[in-house]
């Protein structure tokens, strides 16, 4: 059997897509996975290019994979992703021992790809490279192997793509526009899942919240329709979803807080910024104000919902003023976690022709007092939940400690407590938190 690895770069949506990879891969050729890229005859990257940083990551795997190649001329090494629809044929260029060039709506397609790559391998003329980077509207997901999951957790992709062209964001250009699948093809892959005991399923977007799918009558449904029909099937205990845009976070989808009690306490909406005028610039499509007003409504009916977010610092233009809005809306909603980074000029975005006047010292002490605040946030949350009894989803035994598994709260925290029956895995379970450390909550299971 030949081995494939698969390095994966970016979201979670990468994550998902990655898994339907190795399905479609294992299903074609019956290719079996290794985590070792030297022992593999087959090593795909699905990169990401949300930044300039995490791009140059792919061209740094690339340079160690060559030596592999160098060694076997046999091995066939591709890129998928966002790097993958950026560049096209540039990236071969820049790395001309890639066999293998696709998109990440072209996943569906990998078998058929990687039966030309053999073919010319095998032919005495002359390589010519396999690039797919299309975008195919919905087909992918018509054509993917059915799920196939080991573990009481799982992520549902539920729509592709991005139209709202903020100045930032080269997303819409690497995924295209917004699709979404029907309702009907979400709800039979989640009660796939479901029946293979996943009790916890996050919907994944690149803005999950404008979620917009066919009904089997023809009607159009958002998620506050899709995410009660989800709640109701046998075995899903939790619900996530993720990533929401604050411009699309509607009245309707904060009201399913209230009427659907599986959906998790927690919530993840990319803020970006605290300023008007920066989030004008950024095309944002809404004021610091109605951020708020959202997060105010959702407090009200989950009082103890914890609330993470995205910032971009040192956007251009940004001034001290700017910076100072946001911190001054951060303390006042209290973040429990964040994705925060320097501003990075993506090729082709309107944001590239704004002056970008913000010193570099300066980008990186905004950024470092932005990221200690919530650090301190979170870290307040947490201690304020010791003593308290928290039910957790047991995922996995703990790496380091045999005698020790973990669980995901509501809030969505790490909790690691004393037991070695892996029996325990899926299971609900009520357990007492009893300190904090670095990236987790300690517990005990609890008798109640």
């Amino acid at each position: 059997m030949r081995k494939l690895y698969i390095q994966t770069h970016g979201c979670q949506m990468n994550e998902y897509d990655s898994a339907k990879m190795f399905a479609v891969l294992h299903q074609s050729h019956q290719l079996i996975k290794t985590d070792d890229p030297a022992a593999a005859d087959v090593l795909l990257l699905n990169s990401c290019s949300i930044r300039e940083k995490a791009q140059e990551k792919v061209f740094s795997d690339l340079g160690r994979w060559r030596r592999f190649k160098e060694k076997n001329k046999q091995i066939i090494i591709g890129v998928g992703g966002c790097v993958a629809s950026q560049e096209g044929e540039l990236l071969l260029k820049r790395a001309p021992f890639v066999d293998l060039v696709f998109g990440p709506q072209t996943i569906h397609r990998l078998g058929e790809m990687l039966n030309e790559v053999l073919a010319q391998k095998n032919a005495a003329t002359k390589q010519n490279k396999v690039i797919d980077i299309s975008f195919t509207a919905i087909e992918k997901f018509d054509c993917l192997p059915e799920p196939c999951v080991i573990g009481p957790t799982a992520s549902i992709s539920i729509m592709e793509g991005c139209s709202k062209y903020c100045s930032f964001c080269i997303v819409p250009y690497v995924r295209g526009a917004e699709v979404s699948r029907s309702v009907d093809s979400v709800l039979t892959e989640a009660a796939s899942l479901a029946q293979q005991g996943v009790k916890e399923l996050t919907l994944l977007g690149q803005n999950v919240n404008d979620y917009c799918g066919l009904t089997h009558e023809g009607k159009y449904a958002d998620l506050a329709f899709l995410l009660p029909y989800i709640a109701a099937l046998p075995g899903i205990s939790r619900l996530r979803f993720i990533t929401s845009h604050p411009g699309s976070f509607s009245t309707r989808l904060i009201n399913v807080f209230a009427t659907v009690p599986s959906l998790t306490n927690h919530l993840h909406l990319p803020l970006q910024s605290g300023s008007d005028r920066i989030l004008t610039a950024m095309k944002r499509g809404y004021t610091a104000l109605e951020y708020k007003a959202k997060i105010r409504k959702l407090r009200q009916l989950r009082p103890d919902i914890c609330i993470s977010s995205d910032f971009i610092v040192g956007f251009p233009g940004e001034s001290t003023a700017d910076f100072d809005d946001t911190m001054k809306l951060i303390s006042e909603i209290g973040f429990d976690h964040s994705f925060s980074f320097i501003y990075s000029p993506r090729p082709g975005t309107p944001a590239t022709r704004l002056a970008d006047t913000v010193p570099v010292n300066i980008k990186q002490q905004r950024l470092q007092l932005l990221q200690a605040t919530i650090d301190q946030q979170g870290r307040a949350i947490s201690e304020a939940m010791i003593g308290s009894q928290q039910t957790i989803l047991v995922i996995d035994r703990a790496k380091l400690q045999q005698d020790e598994m973990i669980g995901r709260t509501t809030n969505n925290r790490l909790v690691r407590f004393k037991a070695k029956n892996a029996t325990l895995i899926g299971q609900m379970l009520p357990v007492k938190i009893t300190a904090v450390s670095r990236n987790s909550l300690l517990g005990e299971l609890s008798d109640a």
